[in-house]
């Protein structure tokens, strides 16, 4: 249900209605329109309660929720998200880049490549401490050691960074360092994690599961925002097809789709989706044309000594390509990518 309150509504009748929801044995999630507010309300199975909640002093109207993800939904939250995230805004309408090497390495090549990424038009840092391999052979990430690494790029250079949490037991010591936790498509549907991470109340990165429908994702965004996270932005990195030309297919499809749904910001991961350098622009671009938020992109100067996810890095001089031509298309669209201009 949505408890849509008067505009004169005071303080304490949002308080009594808060707590008459509790009574009734559900969860109230307060909301700020402009000039209004709104309580969302979770863990009812029906209708009926309307009426106990219609005749409160305060009350405007209340509004069934049919979608099974309640606080993501439109429904509840008609206008679009916005999240910001150092200078970077996630849907405001531009597109945000989000940059930098699969894994953090050392501190030298981390440094490095943060450098890259911010002069030439970067706005967010990413970058992997925690890294899931699909083989216990590969390199598995540098730890706490490498958060601090990022953390030394974020004071050189004044980005922000995301990276991954893999599991509960690492939520807090990632939450000390990032600006933004990112799940990981394998572990889009570990509930206990997001859990944990919604009730550290950061911004987050949702990568959808490999074989995840758009309902499936949502339910998982569902878990951040019912466990205290405000701030989530979806993720689309390619699914698991029968075709094998790319390391995954990026579903264009689901960003219309999602931004119909949802008032989430949306962005895409163009290196995973294809796998290969070579494709990561047009991937990118079909991306921005479908109206992602934004873009994730691996970048790195010695892919050659890349410890993961080499092939589908951008050299430096092929993500100033791709800022160069991603602008001319957000210009085309009226907006605008990274910052205005290379610094």
């Amino acid at each position: 249900m949505l408890v849509i309150m008067e505009p004169e509504a005071t303080e304490a009748q949002v308080r009594r209605l808060e707590d008459r929801i509790r009574e009734m044995g559900y969860e109230p999630h307060v909301m700020e329109w402009p000039n209004q507010k709104a309580i969302s309300v979770t863990g009812n199975q029906g209708s009926g309660d309307r009426v106990y909640l219609e005749g409160m002093q305060g009350v405007f109207k209340v509004i069934p929720i049919t979608r099974p993800y309640k606080l993501a939904s439109r429904e509840v939250h008609p206008e679009n998200s916005i999240i910001q995230l150092g200078e970077a805004r996630f849907g405001d309408g531009n597109v945000v880049m989000i940059a930098g090497p699969c894994a953090v390495e050392s501190e030298e090549q981390t440094l490095r490549i943060a450098e890259e990424v911010q002069k030439r038009g970067g706005q967010v840092l990413r970058g992997g401490a925690y890294k899931p391999r699909t083989s216990p052979y590969s390199f598995q990430g540098l730890g706490e050691k490498g958060l601090e690494i990022l953390a030394k790029a974020r004071e050189k250079t004044g980005l922000p960074f995301v990276t991954e949490a893999l599991d509960s037991g690492s939520v807090d010591v990632v939450a000390n360092y990032a600006d933004m936790i990112q799940i990981g498509t394998r572990n889009m549907q570990n509930f206990i994690l997001l859990k944990a991470v919604g009730r550290v109340g950061k911004p987050v990165l949702l990568k959808r599961g490999m074989s995840a429908t758009m309902t499936e994702t949502l339910m998982s965004a569902e878990y951040l925002l019912s466990n205290g996270s405000r701030e989530v932005v979806i993720c689309e990195r390619g699914i698991r097809t029968f075709a094998n030309h790319a390391r995954n297919t990026l579903d264009i499809s689901i960003i219309p789709a999602l931004k119909q749904e949802s008032h989430l910001p949306v962005i895409i991961d163009p290196s995973h989706s294809s796998g290969q350098h070579y494709s990561v622009i047009p991937h990118a671009l079909a991306g921005i044309g479908a109206g992602a938020d934004g873009l994730i992109v691996d970048v790195h100067d010695r892919p050659e000594e890349a410890l993961c996810d080499g092939p589908q890095a951008l050299l430096p001089e092929e993500f100033s390509q791709l800022m160069y031509i991603a602008r001319g298309v957000c210009a085309a669209m009226g907006k605008t990518i990274g910052f205005p201009q290379v610094r």
